[in-house]
Order: C-alpha cells, then sequence, then structure tokens
C-alpha cells in the first residue's frame, strides 16, 4: 500500500543520512588516529633524546621544557577526544547518527496529518450524511493513513454484523498500534546500550591504565596515565550524551502516539457507530 511504500521511502532516507554520517565520522577518525600516531612517533622520540634533554637542563637552564610543553599543547581538544575515545567512542557516535535518523522517522510519521487526517475523516462523513455506503467504503479504502486502513477493516466485515465489524476495527488498529512501538522501540534499545558501551571503554581506559602501571619499573609519570583515564571519561561522557536525548525522544513520542492513538480509537468509533443500526448494508 501507499503508506508502505512512505514507510520504506522514510527508511531509505535514514539509511542515507546514516550512510553519510558515517563516511564522515570515519574521516574524522582516521584523522584523529593518524595525528595520534604522530604524537606517538614524536613522544618516543622525546623519550630516546630523554638523558640528553636531562643534561643540557642543567646547563640551559628551562628553555628546552617551556618549547616541549608548547608543542604538546598544539593537539586540540577535537583531535584529543577522537584519539582518545578509541573503538568505543567511535560505535557510540555512530550510534548517535543512528539515534538521529530513528528520531526524524518517527517524527516523520507520528503525526495527526499522517495518522488521522482531516480532509479524509470529512470526506468520510460527507459520504455517510449522504447515505452512500459503497463511496465511504472506497474513499477508506484508498486512504494510506492508519484511520483509513481501520475503517476498511470494520466496514469489510459489516456484512458479519456490527460486533464483527468492531472487532476487526480492534485487530488492525493493535497491529497498527505494535508497529508503531516498534519503531519508538529502537530509541528504547539505543538509550539502553549506549552507557553499556561508555562503560565498555571506562573498563578498557582502566585496564590501560593499570597495565602502564604493572609494566613501569618506576612509578610512572601522570602523563604516561592520561591515555588511559582520559579513554575512561570520554567513552563515559559519550555514552551519556547519546543515551539522555535518546530516553527523552522515546519517552516524548511514545506519549504523542498514545494520544493519537486514543484519538484514532475515538474518531473511527465514532464513524462506524453510524452502522449501529442494523441496515444490512454491505461494502463490496
Amino acid at each position: 500500500m501507499a503508506v508502505r511504500t512512505r514507510a520504506q521511502r522514510t527508511w531509505q532516507a535514514a539509511t542515507v543520512l546514516v550512510v553519510l554520517l558515517a563516511m564522515t565520522l570515519g574521516t574524522m577518525y582516521s584523522q584523529g588516529f593518524a595525528y595520534q600516531g604522530e604524537d606517538g612517533g614524536d613522544g618516543g622520540a622525546a623519550a630516546a633524546t630523554e638523558p640528553a634533554a636531562e643534561t643540557t637542563t642543567n646547563e640551559g637552564g628551562s628553555g628546552n621544557s617551556d618549547a616541549d610543553g608548547g608543542g604538546d599543547n598544539e593537539q586540540s581538544y577535537l583531535m584529543w577526544m577522537i584519539g582518545a575515545s578509541g573503538f568505543f567512542g567511535a560505535l557510540i557516535a555512530l550510534l548517535s547518527f543512528v539515534m538521529v535518523a530513528v528520531i526524524m522517522m518517527n517524527l516523520l510519521q507520528v503525526r495527526r496529518d499522517v495518522l488521522i487526517p482531516q480532509d479524509f475523516v470529512a470526506a468520510f462523513e460527507d459520504k455517510l450524511n449522504n447515505k452512500d455506503v459503497q463511496g465511504a467504503f472506497d474513499i477508506a479504502r484508498g486512504d494510506d493513513s492508519l484511520i483509513g486502513r481501520v475503517l476498511t477493516a470494520g466496514m469489510s466485515r459489516l456484512g458479519r454484523g456490527y460486533d464483527s465489524a468492531v472487532e476487526g476495527m480492534e485487530e488492525v488498529g493493535e497491529e497498527e498500534s505494535m508497529a508503531l512501538e516498534q519503531r519508538l522501540s529502537w530509541l528504547a534499545l539505543i538509550g539502553s546500550i549506549a552507557p553499556m558501551m561508555g562503560l565498555l571503554g571506562t573498563v578498557q581506559g582502566m585496564i590501560n591504565s593499570f597495565q602502564t602501571i604493572a609494566n613501569s619499573a618506576t612509578q610512572p609519570k601522570p602523563k604516561d596515565l592520561a591515555d588511559g583515564i582520559s579513554t575512561a571519561l570520554f567513552t563515559t561522557m559519550e555514552g551519556l550524551i547519546v543515551a539522555i536525548p535518546a530516553i527523552v525522544a522515546y519517552t516524548l513520542l511514545r506519549n504523542r502516539v498514545t494520544a493519537l492513538l486514543m484519538e484514532a480509537s475515538r474518531v473511527s468509533d465514532n464513524l462506524m457507530s453510524r452502522f449501529n443500526t442494523g441496515s444490512g448494508k454491505k461494502a463490496e
């Protein structure tokens, strides 16, 4: 049906958005890792020349240390965050793009003019007022909205009686409600997974720091432990940054879906109550 086609187009647009954002993310992270590799090479060279540096420091003062400090500060905060976040940070960033796509898809679908278009309701009611049952059925069958499918299911079973028609409407309404809830459940899943990914990054960062301590013959410097600690903190922050909006969006959209489903049920019941007269007219 047309509704399914429109849903497919929405999913395709969301998929394209995710792919484009993922390509951008991959470019950023590749640049960040390359930058981190260059820093690591510089750090190795500095470590190799450390004895000479200590000798010249006693003779020449603090000029060289100031120059080294200025070189360390050249790395931007963004590049530091990308390099420190590592693999789990990349997964969380990709998850954030999926979250944005799912939110946009639901915002496009969970609207009154999509689920309960007023033009359709007015046209359907006008046909009923004119005693044109077959015309009303044709309008409902040709409409791609939720209320159109619900009324189509009800009118197609009018020949079995009004109670059977109401039962058919309820069955279709439950199916549509389940479909809408299924789309929203992705946000709940993202809201649950993102903090767990952040926690994995936290554990990895702390393991890296303790590994540095274990492998050091002397007491390690704070700078040696900074990489692992920054990984732990950045991934935790990124996980929460993704999870909080996902949970908020899920709650707001779920409440909106509930309100629209109740409104659709009320409108469809009011329209179908016109047939609760025992007239026996059947829509073919």
